[in-house]
């Protein structure tokens, strides 16, 4: 092993003669396991378990079949028109990105990079950090209280820009809209950045605010609750300017990013409510069951208002767990950093009949 690791420092000292200077400094975000083994139950990176609606799968068939020779409109039209609709906004407050970790990086980019800090959670997504590194964007991290809340009072402080996940992640907890609306009246000279990811899963959109507030900007993703993680596709919502800073990042970048597939995936998508609503319904009640009968196991669970749960075992160490779950065919996932996290596991939320699996396996190991 020690001779594998010093082959392995002497590559990298090879490799970093033709780097850029910025690429030592990195540390790259590590994005959630996809195993290439078959698997009992993978609930590791909080897919929908639900396909997507049928209406978006004969959209991209007929797409395949007439369109693709061509390039994709630059300006997603149709999407971005159709989910102005359905938010009751106009079009260009809408912005349509390559996925929401895509339009996360054009606003910090865009909108974040400023002479004071941006101020996001202690314990929230890697990749915020990740970001600010990449685009040397001053960060200051804020400590969750003791019930791993965020607490807002904590954020009225001077800053470059304000980002926060409602739900966060990967604890799961939701905040009230007007706590987060008393933020944007209390942060006037900056952007505040809501990350909606997890928004359909019981959580308040902060959408119905932007037409309120010019410093507001929300994004949120087509991967969860649409479906639609292998498409990657995913939206913003601010007033025009805050809309035109990030449309410039991106044709400085990329003037394609979304392709034909996505955009009628998504078009069809919002389209379809009774399968959107369908099926986050039947996530939700089966996040309550599985909530319940770990309780009567003797986990702890956070609050949620997301398709995953966050808990610890009172007495179990949590990597035990996950070894044990990992041998029998279950993924799940563990943070070992922060240590405050470090005997919570984190539970993407399955089918009903996925969740008593779960629990049956559960009951055998612990």
């Amino acid at each position: 092993m020690r001779i594998r690791n010093l082959q392995n420092i002497e590559l990298l000292k090879k490799m970093n003669k033709y780097w850029s200077e910025i690429v030592e400094k990195l540390t790259p975000y590590t994005p959630g396991e996809q195993p290439k083994d078959k698997i009992l139950l993978k609930l590791n990176t909080n897919e929908n378990p639900y396909g997507p609606s049928k209406k978006v799968l004969d959209a991209i068939k007929l797409s395949v079949k007439q369109s693709l020779r061509l390039y994709p409109d630059p300006e997603s039209e149709v999407l971005k028109q159709t989910i102005a609709n359905y938010y009751n906004l106009s079009k260009s407050k809408v912005f349509i990105g390559n996925g929401s970790d895509e339009i996360l990086a054009f606003i910090f980019q865009a909108l974040l990079k400023k002479e004071d800090p941006v101020l996001f959670p202690d314990i929230t997504y890697s990749f915020y950090p990740a970001y600010c590194s990449l685009y040397d964007v001053k960060y200051k991290k804020i400590p969750l209280d003791k019930n791993f809340n965020i607490d807002l009072k904590k954020y009225v402080l001077n800053n470059g820009g304000i980002i926060f996940p409602n739900p966060n992640a990967p604890t799961g907890i939701p905040k009230k809209l007007v706590d987060i609306e008393n933020l944007i009246k209390l942060n006037q000279n900056s952007v505040v950045v809501i990350d909606e990811a997890y928004v359909d899963f019981g959580t308040e959109s902060a959408v119905k605010l932007v037409n309120q507030y010019k410093n507001l900007v929300v994004t949120q993703s087509f991967s969860k609750s649409r479906s639609l993680a292998g498409i990657r596709l995913g939206c913003a919502f601010a007033n025009e300017d805050l809309i035109e800073a990030l449309n410039r990042v991106k044709n400085s970048f990329n003037s394609y990013p979304v392709d034909r597939l996505a955009q009628v995936a998504g078009v069809e998508a919002i389209k379809d409510e009774d399968h959107f609503n369908g099926i986050t319904n039947k996530i939700i009640k089966a996040r309550i069951f599985l909530e319940k009968e770990l309780l009567l196991m003797g986990f702890s669970t956070l609050p949620s208002g997301a398709n995953f749960i966050f808990t610890k075992h009172r007495s179990i160490d949590a990597v035990t767990i996950f070894k044990k779950l990992r041998e029998s065919g279950v993924i799940v996932r563990h943070f070992e950093k922060p240590e405050r996290i470090s005997q919570y596991l984190r539970i993407t939320i399955g089918t009903h009949e996925e969740m008593r699996k779960f629990i049956s396996i559960l009951k055998a190991i612990i």
